[in-house]
């Protein structure tokens, strides 16, 4: 399946940071990996950004308009039509109802990524926030038909991170390597306080390395301010890998942004400075749940409290090793594929099988490669499957859905086969001719939502042959857990009241 383009409206400044833009190049690099095409508008910029989508090769238009006036909604809607984008992605505060309005009514899908649920309507088809502390009752002001995507199942994580999934860290006795990241920007110079604070650290053999923002307009002075600091610290401009320093690193001091998913991916404990009002719900959750420190805002930090409870933490083993864990049990990395997952499944709609539909069921259910994956290899006689089939469209105990595209084509099956206490199993092909098109997890997603929706089944559970790595990331992909060996076979399930396969 074809992704098309993809349009990425977000700013970047001094003043906002780069968070917006930079979560939103991990959907971008998503895209890209599936064999669509992205590209970002936006009405400012930093050079620094400018310079990392050139290097990812995504083409960036500059708009001379305000950023979210009626303006910028038709001069964005008109480069989504001479792009011919499939879908838009609005990434900013400014984007408010009337602007999502307008940006809908051209046509467009339309992805609304959210932090805060302030806007007084939301015309999305999807509507993502991946905080923590994202809830439905933030979006009940929205289009019937608008998906929501909530949790930190969702945080978008670049592609240098997706080699490092279920990685394992490794925490020192004493930690000695601090991570001091304070975001693209930090206007008020916290990173300043948190360098100062360092020098008041009595832990033997301490280092540090001070990750300065390419958009952060203190650069120089913290050079300076490293040099003169009596600890060991060096300072890094946008380096090539900012997983190999959260990799290196037994505790990270930080802004409480979007960074916070990164490090939760990779198990490092960290002490959070909310250096905006709208990261303080999301640095409250995280330490509510022991798997950051929260130090408050940069008005209630000091150096002295900074290097207290530093020392504590980096002497602390057992409380390290603790919010490690609960991090990574938190951030699994598969979230941009779970977001395009929904994306793609936009595309598709499901309806329950029909009479005629037996012999194409026969026809998918004989290809080799359905006949390999299958705990059955035989083929299926003809006479044997229309009894079957015929069987099956009768009973109350089983369920057949034929997915189809945009153009109204078949291209896959999901049987459900009822067990007991709402409880189903699931069974999966996709047409021959459109495997490796990436639309299986999608398939599963839009079934497994509507069997959700039209019966009163609790939970979906499938069985695949552990060797078909292909079929258990798209069961992962489409929002499936707990993975485990049962048998001859890996076991996984969807609830109902899971917000990504179920009711949301």
């Amino acid at each position: 399946m074809s992704l098309g383009t993809i349009l990425i409206r977000a700013d970047a400044s001094v003043g906002i940071g780069t968070g917006h833009v930079m979560r939103c190049l991990s959907l971008a690099q998503a895209w890209q990996d599936t064999g669509g095409t992205a590209m970002f508008v936006m009405a400012e910029s930093v050079s620094s950004i400018d310079e990392r989508l050139h290097l990812e090769k995504v083409d960036f238009v500059r708009l001379e308009v305000r950023a979210g006036s009626a303006d910028d909604a038709q001069e964005t809607a008109e480069i989504a039509r001479a792009r011919e984008a499939k879908w838009v992605v609005l990434d900013g505060y400014q984007f408010d109802a009337e602007y999502q309005r307008r940006i809908k009514n051209t046509g467009v899908k339309l992805l609304v990524v959210d932090d805060l649920g302030q806007c007084s309507h939301y015309f999305g088809d999807l509507v993502l926030n991946q905080n923590v502390h994202g809830n439905q009752a933030m979006y009940e002001n929205r289009e019937s038909h608008a998906r929501l995507l909530l949790g930190a199942r969702f945080a978008l994580l670049r592609r240098e991170f997706a080699s490092l999934r279920k990685r394992k860290r490794e925490i020192a006795q004493i930690g000695r390597k601090v991570l001091i990241t304070m975001g693209g920007s930090d206007p008020d110079n916290v990173t300043a306080k948190v360098v100062e604070a360092l020098s008041l650290v009595d832990v033997e053999g301490l280092q540090a390395v001070v990750l300065v923002g390419g958009g952060n307009p203190h650069t120089a002075f913290l050079k300076e301010l490293a040099e003169r600091s009596c600890s060991k610290i060096r300072t890094v401009t946008n380096p090539s890998s900012v997983a190999e320093l959260m990799l290196w690193a037994d505790v990270a001091i930080s802004g409480a942004g979007f960074t916070c998913w990164e490090m939760c991916f990779l198990g490092l404990p960290t002490l959070l400075v909310a250096v905006a009002e709208n990261q303080m719900p999301g640095a409250r959750e995280l330490a509510r749940r022991e798997i950051a420190l929260h130090l408050g805002s940069t008005n209630d930090i000091t150096p002295e409290r900074i290097a207290a409870e530093l020392r504590s933490l980096l002497l602390s083993k057992q409380r390290r090793d603790c919010m490690s864990q609960r991090g990574q049990e938190l951030v699994d990395g598969c979230g941009s594929e779970r977001v395009l997952t929904a994306m793609q499944s936009a595309d598709l709609t499901v309806r329950r099988a029909c009479k005629n539909d037996c012999r194409l069921l026969w026809e998918w259910a004989n290809d080799p490669g359905v006949r390999a994956a299958s705990f059955h290899t035989s083929k299926i006689p003809w006479e044997e499957h229309a009894a079957w089939f015929a069987q099956k469209l009768d009973s109350a105990d089983a369920l057949i859905y034929i997915a189809e595209d945009q153009h109204g084509k078949p291209v896959g099956q999901f049987r459900l086969e009822w067990l007991r206490d709402g409880n189903a199993q699931v069974d999966v092909s996709v047409a021959p001719e459109k495997r490796g098109a990436g639309i299986a997890a999608s398939l599963i997603l839009k079934a497994a939502q509507a069997a959700f929706r039209e019966t009163e089944l609790l939970r979906l559970h499938a069985y695949v042959k552990p060797e078909n790595r292909a079929s258990l990331r798209a069961f992962e992909k489409a929002g499936f857990t707990n993975f485990e060996t049962v048998g001859n076979a890996v076991h996984c399930s969807s609830e109902r009241n899971r917000p990504y396969c179920g009711q949301v």
